[in-house]
C-alpha cells in the first residue's frame, strides 16, 4: 500500500510541476500593425483586433503549453511609424507574428523588417501586388486580396459589359499607384481605352477638381484607385456633382461592405466591386458574422474575416509544428490547405499569395434590400487561379522560373 501511495503521490507531484512549468512559459504574442483612427479603421482597425482575439479564444486560448497574447498599435497611416511598431514588437516585446497591416505603404515598410528578421508577416487589409512580387519574403503572406485580383474580376467585368474607356481617380501612394496599374493593364488588354488619370493626396475632403477632370474626359468609368473614406468622400461628392446622372459610371476599385453602409444604397446602387468576403454568401459566413457583430455592432469587412482566417490558420500550424520557428510553421502552412468559411481549399503559394475564390458583387436598389447590411447582390464567383496573378507572371525572387 505505501508503495502504491508513494506512486500516486509522485505522479501527482510531476502533474503539478508539469503545469507550474506551463504556467511560467512566456506568453505566444502576435501582434497587429493597423489604422484604428483614420480613414481605413472601419475596415481594419478595431475590428481587426476582435477577429484576431476571436480566433485566439475559438482556438482554445493557448498552444505549445503557452498562453496567446493578442497586441494592437495605431500606425496612423505613417509607414515610418509601421515599420518602427514592428522593429519593436519583434525586438522587444517577444511578437512571434505580425498580422494584418492595413495600408500598402505602412505594410511595405513593416514587412521589411519582419524579412530581416526572419518572422512570419500576414497581411489582410493592404493591397499592393508589391507585397508578393518585388517585396515578397519566405515568411510573407497576403492572405485576403491585391490590386491585381480587384483589377481583374471588377475591370473584366466592365469592359465586356460595354464600359470600355476609363479615368482613374488614384489615391497617391503605393496602393494606390498599383491599382490604377493593374487595371489600366485589364481595361487595355480587353479592348478598353484609358482617357487619363489624377492623383489626389491620402484621405482628403475635396474630391470637386479631381472629379471635375474626370467629367470632362467623358469615360464611360470613373474608376476609384483609393479605399476607405477616400472611397466613401469620392462615390458620395460624385452624386452631389450629378457625375453619375449624367450617364458616367463611379466604379469603386477596392469597396467594402462598410464603405457601402456609409454611403447608403441610394448612392451605391449598380456600384459593380470585387470582394474576398461577404458575410451573407451562406450558413458559415452567417454564422461568423452574427457572432462579430454581437461583439462590435457591425458586419465584419473582407479584411477582418481574413484576420480570423489567417491567425487561425497559423496558431494550426503551430500547433502542428510543436514550434514557433518561422522556418517550420510556414512549411505546414503552406502545406496545408485553408478549409473555413472565409476560403475553400485556400493555398499559400511560395510567393505569398493565399489563393481563394473572389467574387463579382453588384449594390443592390434599396428596394432590393432586406435592411441593413443586406447590401449585394452576387454575380460571378471567380475562381482563384484566375482572379490572382500567375506564378509565370510574378516578379518574386523566390519563384522559380
Amino acid at each position: 500500500m505505501k508503495t502504491i501511495l508513494s506512486g500516486i503521490f509522485a505522479a501527482a507531484l510531476a502533474l503539478n510541476a508539469s503545469a507550474a512549468q506551463a504556467q511560467d512559459k512566456p506568453s505566444l504574442k502576435i501582434g497587429g500593425i493597423l489604422d484604428m483612427s483614420s480613414l481605413y479603421a472601419d475596415i481594419t482597425g478595431p475590428g481587426s483586433e476582435t477577429a484576431a482575439k476571436m480566433a485566439v479564444e475559438d482556438f482554445g486560448g493557448e498552444v505549445l503549453g503557452r498562453k496567446i497574447q493578442v497586441l494592437a498599435a495605431d500606425h496612423l497611416n505613417k509607414a515610418d511609424l509601421s515599420a518602427n511598431i514592428a522593429r519593436d514588437m519583434l525586438d522587444n516585446q517577444g511578437v512571434e507574428m505580425i498580422y494584418d497591416v492595413a495600408a500598402s505603404a505602412t505594410a511595405l515598410a513593416a514587412g521589411e523588417i519582419a524579412k530581416a528578421r526572419n518572422k512570419i508577416i500576414m497581411f489582410n487589409g493592404p493591397g499592393s501586388i508589391r507585397l508578393t512580387n518585388e517585396a515578397c519574403g519566405p515568411y510573407t503572406i497576403h492572405y485576403v486580396f491585391d490590386t491585381y485580383g480587384q483589377a481583374n474580376v471588377t475591370g473584366l467585368a466592365a469592359v465586356k459589359s460595354g464600359l470600355d474607356s476609363w479615368f482613374f481617380l488614384t489615391a497617391d501612394y503605393a496602393f494606390g499607384q498599383d491599382l490604377e496599374k493593374d487595371t489600366s493593364a485589364v481595361v487595355t488588354k480587353t479592348g478598353g481605352k484609358v482617357l487619363g488619370s489624377v492623383r489626389h493626396p491620402l484621405n482628403t475632403s475635396d474630391f470637386s477638381s479631381f472629379l471635375l477632370q474626370a467629367q470632362a474626359s467623358k469615360a464611360k468609368v470613373i474608376g476609384l484607385a483609393n479605399a476607405g473614406g477616400d472611397t466613401i468622400n469620392a462615390i458620395k461628392q460624385a452624386a452631389e456633382f450629378g457625375i453619375t446622372k449624367g450617364g458616367q459610371k463611379v466604379s469603386p476599385l477596392l469597396a467594402f461592405v462598410t464603405d457601402i453602409d456609409s454611403i447608403g444604397l441610394e448612392t451605391a446602387q449598380g456600384l459593380l466591386l470585387a470582394e474576398a468576403f461577404y458575410w451573407d454568401l451562406n450558413d458559415d459566413t452567417r454564422a461568423f458574422s452574427k457572432r462579430f457583430m454581437e461583439r462590435t455592432k457591425r458586419m465584419p469587412t473582407s479584411a477582418q474575416a481574413g484576420v480570423y482566417s489567417s491567425v487561425t490558420h497559423y496558431l494550426k500550424a503551430v500547433k502542428a509544428a510543436g514550434t514557433t520557428d518561422a522556418a517550420a510553421v510556414i512549411k505546414v502552412m503552406k502545406e496545408t490547405p485553408i478549409n473555413d468559411f472565409f476560403a475553400k481549399n485556400g493555398k499559400i503559394r511560395e510567393d505569398g499569395r493565399m489563393i481563394h475564390d473572389m467574387y463579382l458583387f453588384e449594390v443592390k436598389k434599396p428596394s432590393e434590400s432586406k435592411g441593413r447590411w443586406d447590401d449585394y447582390k452576387l454575380l460571378a464567383t471567380v475562381p482563384g487561379n484566375e482572379a490572382f496573378q500567375s506564378l509565370e507572371q510574378s516578379r518574386c525572387p523566390l519563384v522559380k522560373k
